[in-house]
């Protein structure tokens, strides 16, 4: 009880200090990593040594691809492409249906990668388009982060329903297709609410340039071919790698699954689309490369983000460490909730240590032993089963996880706007697909 208690006071620090007392957010974080683990009575080395791994872990995950992100988003800004990206994209999806458009493009590209990296290479393009539509950011935002975290908790191959699936020995064409369903729902949910309550809240997409600049630049910009292979070509790449691990291996064994498995890793992808974004100027200068020029001002931007992205990944270490995840997974095991149990144990894991993929192993790993006293001994019900679990894990993404922080740091977000809403908007994925589990559990179990 003591640890949830010290949870709330937490979270709470973190939100007063840095809304009401403007204190920075890799300020608050560490401050508030390092008082929990103090008052929970964690050994001191263990607060140090948590504090570290959490922040290096988080950054050597993270760090270069944020960099490369940046990089390839300020050549896209600098030269022009974004804009022609957002004229093209405008076309199809008309300048009313932004938010849709994002919402879908962030659900099919979580599915073979990792939201934090989808966010990065998309939030370029994000920006434009809600410029050229004259529109806030918020709404694209929001949609683009709830796209990326609705497949990222739901649908293999990603890690934590892949997982799940092994753990339980459920079907993953079945884990798939339930997925499939419910994920639909969500998609749905997270249009709605970026529509109608995210793009509410006005957010400047571009504040350091106006319209009429941003159409000057685009005179000299590339052709809209070559603005958008910095980023298609990266994730092409990851896709292909999430192919060649799959368990049936259809690139094979040999060179193909291998060269795959080395460029196919975010930070080779995202490297070799920087190498591409070099290419977008019509008149390529080596000063461009420069601490002053293009990438010297990339890596001042991803430098804060980078900060305070470890600095969310260091206090969920510490709370990780704590134990609190165990003593609510325990709890909770213990209360027959039928098929919301594994939904509510996710939903506490994740709001308690910030990480979706480790909300879903640690419940599965706790509901393994349980399915059949709970009855859940079916192919259906097992991959309901995981889709619970992989609702639970959207609720809620809040300070102490790393997503939040690259959503809220790459849209331009306090810290309040970024717990009403994408906070509040993985809540209401989160209990959408669950409400739609458990229909389909009504309805044939």
């Amino acid at each position: 009880m003591l640890l949830i208690i010290l949870l709330l006071v937490s979270v709470l620090f973190i939100v007063i200090s840095t809304t009401k007392f403007k204190l920075h957010p890799f300020m608050a974080l560490l401050l508030a990593a390092i008082g929990f683990g103090l008052f929970s009575g964690m050994p001191l080395p263990e607060i140090v040594t948590s504090v570290n791994n959490g922040f290096g872990t988080t950054i050597g995950y993270i760090g270069i691809v944020i960099v490369a992100g940046c990089i390839i988003g300020t050549f896209l800004e600098e030269s022009g492409g974004a804009y022609i990206m957002a004229q093209k994209l405008m076309k199809l999806v008309g300048e009313k249906h932004v938010p849709l458009a994002m919402v879908i493009l962030g659900y099919f590209v979580s599915i073979p990668v990792y939201a934090d990296s989808g966010f990065i290479v998309l939030s370029p393009l994000n920006k434009a388009l809600s410029k050229k539509a004259k529109i806030s950011l918020a709404g694209p935002a929001i949609a683009l982060g709830l796209g990326l975290t609705i497949t990222h908790c739901l649908i293999p191959p990603t890690p934590g329903p892949i997982a799940a699936a092994g753990i339980l020995d459920a079907d993953i064409g079945l884990v798939i297709m339930v997925g499939g369903v419910v994920s639909f729902f969500a998609v749905m949910a997270a249009w709605i609410f970026a529509t109608k309550f995210a793009s509410k809240v006005f957010i400047d997409p571009n504040p350091d340039k106006s319209e009429e600049e941003i159409i000057e630049q685009a005179k000299e910009a590339p052709s809209a071919l070559k603005a958008f292979i910095p980023i298609v070509i990266p994730l092409l790449l990851i896709v292909m790698k999430s192919l060649s691990d799959f368990p049936t291996n259809p690139l094979g064994t040999g060179f193909i699954k291998t060269l795959f498995g080395f460029i196919g890793e975010p930070v080779i992808a995202l490297i070799i689309g920087v190498f591409f974004a070099f290419r977008l100027p019509k008149k390529f200068e080596r000063s461009m490369l420069s601490t002053t020029g293009w990438v010297g001002k990339a890596l001042l931007s991803s430098a804060v983000i980078i900060l305070i992205t470890g600095a969310g990944g260091a206090f969920g270490m510490v709370l990780r460490n704590s134990g609190i995840a165990d003593i609510l997974g325990s709890s909770l095991s213990e209360i027959n909730l039928s098929i919301w149990l594994p939904f509510i144990i996710a939903a506490s894991l994740k709001s308690a240590q910030g990480s979706s993929t480790v909300a879903v192993i640690t419940t599965a790993s706790i509901m393994a032993p349980l399915m059949l006293i709970l009855g859940f001994d079916s192919p259906l019900e097992k991959a309901l089963v995981i889709s619970a679990i992989g609702a639970g894990s959207m609720v809620v993404s809040q300070l102490n996880d790393s997503f939040f922080w690259v959503v809220t740091q790459f849209s331009n977000m306090n810290v309040k706007t970024g717990l009403k809403l994408h906070s509040l908007g993985t809540l209401v994925c989160g209990c959408t697909s669950m409400l739609v589990v458990w229909m389909i559990h009504l309805l044939f179990c």
